[in-house]
Formats: C-alpha cells, sequence, structure tokens
C-alpha cells in the first residue's frame, strides 16, 4: 500500500473515533508498528492529527466534538494515573460517594476496591465495569441508566432521575475543560444536565482534571467554578493558574508524579 494511501486510513481512522493505538493502526492496516509510527510522525508534522504515547488523537477544534474513551485514555496517562491516587485519599470508609464518566475518574476507580462499606454510584459503563470486576462484600455499585455517550457515560432523563433521588458524600467528576469564565464545561448538552444532577446529590464536588484541561471550553456548562470543593490537579499546571483558582475553588490539591528512582 502506497504511503499516502496508508496514511489517509489512517487520518480516517482517528477521526472516526477521535483516537487510536498504533496496535490498532498496525491490525487494521497490516503492516509493523514501526511503519505505522513513521506515518503518525508525518501526520503529526501536517497538522493533520497529534501524536501521544501509544497512538494519536484528533486535533481539537470544536467544542461539540466529544471523542471516544479510548481515544481519551492515550492523554496525559501518567498525569491521570497520579490524580486519581491522590484523589483516592479523599475517600473515607463507610462513604456514600458518585463518580462521573471519564478517563481519570475511570482511573479513580481501580484505587477503590479495599475502601470497608464503600457505595459507589455512577453514571459511567466503564467504572462500572471495573468495580463489579473485583466485587467485594463491602462494596456497593449503582448504575444509573440512561443513553450511552461516547465516552461511555449514561446521560438523559433516566440518568437525571436517578440521581435526583439519591444523596452522596462526594461527587466525583471529570470535565472536558475548566476556565475562570466558563467554569466546568463538557461538549454534550445532555452530559451537562446529568453533570449538575449529581453535583446536586453531592455534599461536595470534586474535580479530576490534568493540566490540558485548564482554559479548554466545551459547548454546554456544568457549574461555575464557586461549586467545586476539590480541584485535583497534576503538577504540570502553570503557578499563575494554580493561583487563580485558589481564588475560585474551595480547595487546590496538586497531585505530584513520584520523582524517577536513581540510577546510581
Amino acid at each position: 500500500m502506497l504511503a499516502a494511501l496508508r496514511q489517509a486510513k489512517i487520518l480516517e481512522e482517528v477521526r472516526r473515533t477521535g483516537g487510536a493505538k498504533v496496535s490498532t493502526l498496525t491490525e487494521i492496516l497490516g503492516v509493523s508498528d514501526m511503519t505505522i509510527r513513521r506515518d503518525l510522525d508525518a501526520l503529526d508534522s501536517r497538522g493533520l492529527l497529534t501524536k501521544v504515547h501509544g497512538g494519536a488523537t484528533i486535533i481539537e477544534h470544536a467544542s461539540a466534538v466529544e471523542p471516544e474513551f479510548e481515544a481519551k485514555s492515550l492523554r496525559e496517562p501518567d498525569e491521570k494515573a497520579t490524580i486519581a491516587a491522590r484523589a483516592a485519599e479523599l475517600v473515607t470508609p463507610g462513604m456514600a460517594i458518585a463518580i462521573s464518566a471519564g478517563t481519570t475518574t475511570w482511573a479513580l476507580a481501580h484505587h477503590l476496591f479495599e475502601v470497608p462499606n464503600l457505595t459507589v454510584v455512577t453514571n459511567s459503563i466503564k467504572v462500572a465495569e471495573v468495580l463489579h470486576t473485583h466485587t467485594r462484600p463491602h462494596l456497593t455499585v449503582v448504575l444509573t441508566g440512561g443513553e450511552r455517550t461516547p465516552s461511555g457515560g449514561l446521560v438523559g432523563p433516566v440518568a437525571v432521575q436517578s440521581l435526583k433521588s439519591l444523596h452522596v458524600d462526594l461527587a466525583f467528576m471529570g470535565v472536558y475543560g475548566f476556565d475562570l469564565e466558563a467554569g466546568l464545561t463538557t461538549p454534550n448538552i445532555t452530559e451537562a444536565e446529568t453533570n449538575r444532577a449529581m453535583v446536586d446529590a453531592a455534599r461536595q464536588l470534586v474535580i479530576l482534571a490534568d493540566h490540558t484541561k485548564w482554559g479548554a471550553v466545551g459547548f454546554a456548562q456544568i457549574a461555575p467554578l464557586s461549586a467545586v470543593g476539590t480541584l485535583v490537579v497534576d503538577d504540570s499546571l502553570a503557578e499563575p493558574a494554580r493561583d487563580a483558582l485558589r481564588e475560585h475553588v474551595g480547595e487546590l490539591v496538586v497531585a505530584g508524579r513520584a520523582p524517577a528512582a536513581d540510577a546510581s
């Protein structure tokens, strides 16, 4: 297959799903990892996609475009893991918590198996799958109904009604972007409505967002920054942004990555 045709097919797949892994592309096109990586370099240099660790994602310009879960999982995986681990420290035995859809909140779910007497309400199919795979006698999982989004969230009237009937201690939420003026946003207007119901159901809102979400503005607002009790970010967020956020949220938690081990 000519390089131009192969790259056109790669670009089509990335645009179709929002992102693709190298392993997926090698299987589709029947070529080596090295060939795919060279193609991704070429497409990235032309500004047609963004090459990330393990694959590529679309270049986001439109505020109403929502990538699929697999595409989002390719972005900032180390930062998301760090944020999730730090956020899990806020969960204590006996709590009832809510977890929204998203890749960072999905990472959080992996840290919750050993918390005694925990009840988790979620509108995320992915989060529910993780928790049900590691079922414990002291762990109760409640999955809302609703219509499925590209990121594996359940939204709409059924999800909203489920959340309105519940009360939880903490709501852990991922967002498309957080901004001083626009607040917390998402590309999906129905997801925004569902997430607002989750905010209303919680005594405190905890936002999990890596530094690339700062300044990003989606189509629909979920809530203003003043609604955030705790915002957990990674340590790549610039100091001026940190200072600005401290004036608008209840608490800013900066999750630092562990230093690399000394090779000597």
